[in-house]
């Protein structure tokens, strides 16, 4: 004999379950996802600080010559976590490349830095 409330049901018993670990699995890869999207955006953030920061040090060190210019911006790329890639110095002007390894990530970011433009267009008024 069937239960009372058994009846009418029909092949339905247990989908509850399986729409929950559909669910959950689903869940489960999105979060999985943003994740790693997070950890590629502070891997960019960070090489990119790096970078910087690194640029603004051998450009304040331009004048002092290419190799202690490059030499300053290895020290502060280190000093963030990162580690500088290329230097280049061509007058007062450093171009330098940083790359900094978060989690599986390892961007490398371009940064240049050097003296205010001084050209009539961008002068004070």
């Amino acid at each position: 004999m069937r239960a009372r409330g058994g009846e009418g049901r029909g092949g339905d018993r247990g989908v509850a379950t399986v729409w929950v670990a559909v669910t959950a699995a689903a869940l489960c890869t999105v979060f999985a996802v943003v994740l790693a999207l997070g950890q590629a955006v502070a891997a960019r953030h960070r090489a990119g600080g790096a970078a910087d920061l690194a640029a603004l040090a051998a450009a304040d060190r331009a004048l002092e010559g290419a190799s202690a210019a490059c030499e300053a911006a290895r020290r502060v790329a280190l000093a963030q976590g990162a580690v500088l890639v290329r230097c280049a110095v061509l007058g007062e002007i450093a171009d330098v490349t940083a790359r900094s390894r978060f989690g599986p990530y390892e961007p490398a970011v371009r940064s240049r830095a050097g003296p205010p433009d001084r050209s009539p267009r961008h002068a004070d008024r």
